[in-house]
């Protein structure tokens, strides 16, 4: 697939990097030389200086060739721009980056794609709608919904005094029958491994499970987990991501904004009905206690600083909050942020890059998730007739190795992996993947000698 990134940051080079190893021919277009010629020295991919809203350019990209545009600058008329400008000059599939909520309607998206552009998207507003969603179930660290929540994968850390402690996948399989969920990868200090039966699970591991709705309650008991009831919200930053998580949860639960900027302040005011106002900087300890921290449920930081939404976090955790999440842009600093005792880390361009690469994998990917606790994906595909995938049972099937299977969904009807379970057509398949291993499994699931563009 040819694809072009339009770019001028962290985003854009991310994504890059994030399919440069996926088969595709990548061109990246962006105004910065010097940037360029760093991302030119860690990937194999072609790099144009210049403007992605420039028809020369955009040629110059052979747009004309192009089967996907991604523009994600943080300029939105210049992504809408170039959308629409890839689009006239031949692009097949376009992709604009929007940071209003105005171009998100819906009456406004129906003209943005008679335009030409066919998907709108905002890192704000997923990394927002992962917060929400991490509110409904918030023993987990990281939660992903597949084919409307048929399955899930989610992350938990398994506790000291929890009954899995010191248990293999062995002992747990033969003490608990036909258990509903499935764990597919262990991250352990600073390695991340598939499990196999005689994996013994250790305190503080970090599980990625994949689960059936009804597996979750005990899955979380036997992880030592216990239920947090979420009334009482603190929530700092009022941008974009805050307004969000703002807009959607107000009218259910008690929220209380914390904003340094007494002009945007003003205008939240006048957005947000429910949420109550505060002007002033969190990282006053004071101001936190003043406004009554230690009754809060979750403490949410979603500011433009990394740090910021960090220390603010390990205050919050000092006052005895249940729930701490922290939107962090810096990719270094996940791990530690988690190591440090930060429930749950939410990253604006691992969201973005979910979506947008499982545009790049054809029509067998029904959704994709990039892992922010490791750098590892979840995919869902779909199996093709006459696929690889449907031809043996499971324990057959010759997988690329850093991967495994955790699940299919059949209709309404989802499946916990196991060696017998022979996949059908159009079955979806959740897949957990090593890094640099996703694009090796797609052609497990279409049909042999298809080839991409």
């Amino acid at each position: 697939m040819n694809i072009i990134i339009a770019g001028d940051g962290e985003v854009g080079f991310y994504l890059a990097e994030a399919l440069v190893d996926s088969n595709h021919n990548i061109t990246i277009v962006d105004p910065h030389e010097e940037l360029l010629k760093l991302v030119e020295s860690h990937a194999d991919l072609l790099t144009i200086v210049g403007e992605s809203n420039s028809v020369a350019v955009l040629k110059k990209a052979n747009v004309a060739k192009a089967d996907l545009v991604i523009s994600v600058l943080h300029s939105e008329p210049i992504n809408i721009l170039t959308a629409i400008l890839a689009k006239k000059l031949g692009a097949k599939y376009t992709i604009a980056r929007v940071n209003t909520l105005q171009n998100l309607a819906p009456e406004n998206v129906k003209t943005y794609n008679e335009l030409g552009i066919d998907v709108l998207l905002s890192p704000e507003d997923i990394a927002g709608h992962e917060v929400v969603k991490l509110l409904q179930q918030p023993a987990a660290i990281e939660i992903f919904e597949m084919s409307d929540g048929k399955l899930q994968m989610i992350l938990i850390r398994i506790s000291p005094d929890a009954s899995v402690v010191n248990q293999s996948l062995n002992d747990i399989a033969t003490k608990y029958k036909n258990l509903d969920f499935r764990a597919v990868a262990i991250h352990r200090g600073d390695d991340t491994f598939i499990p196999d039966g005689d994996t013994v699970f250790l305190q503080n591991d970090f599980v990625y499970v994949i689960t059936k709705p009804e597996g979750l309650d005990r899955l979380l008991k036997m992880g030592g987990k216990e239920d947090v009831e979420i009334n009482n919200i603190m929530l700092v930053g009022g941008g974009r991501v805050g307004k969000v998580i703002a807009k959607q949860l107000e009218d259910d639960l008690n929220i209380k904004l914390i904003e340094q900027s007494r002009e945007r302040s003003m205008k939240l005011i006048d957005l947000l009905d429910e949420t109550l106002i505060v002007n002033g900087d969190a990282r006053d300890i004071n101001l936190l206690e003043e406004e009554g921290i230690e009754g809060v449920d979750a403490f949410i930081a979603v500011t433009n600083s990394s740090e910021t939404n960090i220390i603010t976090c390990l205050h919050a955790k000092k006052f005895g909050v249940k729930k701490t999440i922290a939107l962090v842009e810096n990719l270094d600093y996940i791990e530690i942020s988690q190591n440090i005792g930060i429930d749950t880390i939410i990253n604006k361009k691992l969201s973005a890059a979910s979506y947008m690469i499982k545009h790049s994998m054809g029509d067998e990917v029904a959704s994709l998730k990039c892992l922010s606790g490791i750098n590892s994906d979840v995919v869902e595909f779909i199996a093709k007739k006459d696929s690889p995938v449907t031809k043996k049972p499971i324990r057959n099937l010759k997988m690329p190795e850093g991967s495994l299977i955790g699940g299919i969904i059949r209709g309404d009807s989802s499946f916990i992996a196991v060696g017998n379970f022979q996949i059908e057509e159009n079955d979806k398949v959740v897949v957990f993947a090593l890094p640099g291993i996703a694009h090796k499994i797609d052609k497990m699931f279409h049909k042999p000698n298809f080839s991409f563009l």
